[in-house]
């Protein structure tokens, strides 16, 4: 093997873990909550019905949304353990350095320079990252918990909030999309493949190339930066742990009340699709029907018993037709009733309408 093929550990499990439970929950919120904001491409209704429906694509990004928080909280306990237990710099930090490497690195890719820039164990390109993660998180928790429970939010906040929050939510998932797949995957995955977040290690070339200030620490000694174990102990076992296991006891109840809140409002089934009777033409006020010719008059008893009622002529009275309602009704079109007869049910017509056929029989 030779000295250029050489591996330099760069980063732990725990470092490793958080990675893989980040890109885990990141890609599944991704997947969900985007099929969920276009939710009428065809694409979005497939994945939605592979899913088992609406409700458990929610369910889905709800849960997703639960791990990452709580690996956001974890992530926050763990660099505050790095830096007041084992007295790591912030390295994360942006610096008037990082704005000189960028300056220099710009020069360099146009030819105007010669030198690569010395980047230190985080560049800048790696620190902007880094803190787009943090700020894309920060917007999407609360927004996304503001859309996850509207009622509980605008019993403290406007009811203008939620637009607002649901707007934020779906341009920010759009925008980390976006974000990994351009800038992350170009930097980590087409212009060299960088293995260290799932091996652990980096080649010396690339070490070279992207950390050259860390690289010159570690073969000089003095990194990782050298803690007293007996120091380490009692900074963690006698100060870090017992404050932060009684924060994390706090902030985990906190979540657990948030998460726990039932003010969602779920999606409600689509009412059955009814028929309607619509007329072909906008129905108009009520008009006089004028009188059909060549009609045979009425006999005198039917007039003496219905004096108002106007026999059926047109059609006999069959079982096709028993709403008269449907054709006959006041804003019809086909000899509509009269306007006194607003109140009258369909089964009330033929007691005083008789058929044409009992007309002719009488």
């Amino acid at each position: 093997m030779t000295e250029r093929a050489m591996k330099i550990v760069r980063f732990g499990v725990t470092e490793r873990v958080e990675h893989f439970l980040l890109l885990l929950s990141f890609t599944i919120l991704a997947i969900t909550g985007l099929v969920q904001k276009f939710s009428e491409n065809p694409l979005s209704l497939s994945i939605i019905r592979l899913l088992g429906g609406i409700e458990t694509t929610r369910s889905i990004h709800h849960l997703s949304a639960i791990v990452l928080s709580l690996l956001s909280i974890f992530h926050l306990f763990y660099v505050g353990y790095k830096i007041y237990v084992l007295k790591r710099p912030l390295s994360m930090l942006p610096s008037m350095k990082d704005v000189q490497d960028a300056w220099t690195l710009f020069k360099y890719n146009l030819g105007l320079s010669a030198q690569r820039p010395l980047m230190d164990r985080y560049n800048f390109g790696e620190k902007i990252e880094y803190w787009a993660v943090v700020w894309g998180t920060l917007v999407m928790a609360i927004s996304g918990y503001m859309l996850w429970n509207p009622v509980l939010t605008t019993r403290i906040l406007p009811g203008e909030v939620i637009p607002a929050a649901k707007m934020a939510h779906g341009y920010e998932a759009i925008l980390a999309v976006l974000s990994i797949l351009i800038w992350h995957v170009w930097h980590v995955h087409v212009k060299h493949f960088n293995k260290s977040m799932f091996t652990g290690e980096i080649d010396l070339a690339e070490m070279e190339e992207e950390h050259a200030l860390e690289l010159q620490r570690i073969q000089q000694g003095v990194w990782p930066p050298p803690l007293p174990p007996a120091q380490e102990r009692w900074r963690r076992a006698l100060l870090y742990t017992p404050m932060a296991g009684l924060l994390a006891t706090f902030i985990l109840i906190g979540a657990y009340y948030i998460f726990t809140e039932h003010t969602a409002i779920t999606t409600l089934p689509p009412a059955p699709v009814q028929e309607v009777y619509q007329p072909i033409r906008p129905p108009g006020l009520p008009t006089a029907t004028p009188a059909p010719e060549n009609v045979p008059s009425i006999p005198r008893e039917v007039r003496l018993d219905r004096p108002t009622a106007m026999p059926i002529r047109s059609h006999p009275m069959d079982e096709a037709r028993s709403d008269c309602l449907a054709c006959h009704g006041i804003f019809t079109y086909i000899d509509p009733a009269p306007i006194d007869h607003a109140d009258y049910e369909p089964e009330g017509c033929i007691s005083c309408h008789a058929n044409n056929r009992e007309v002719s029989k009488r």
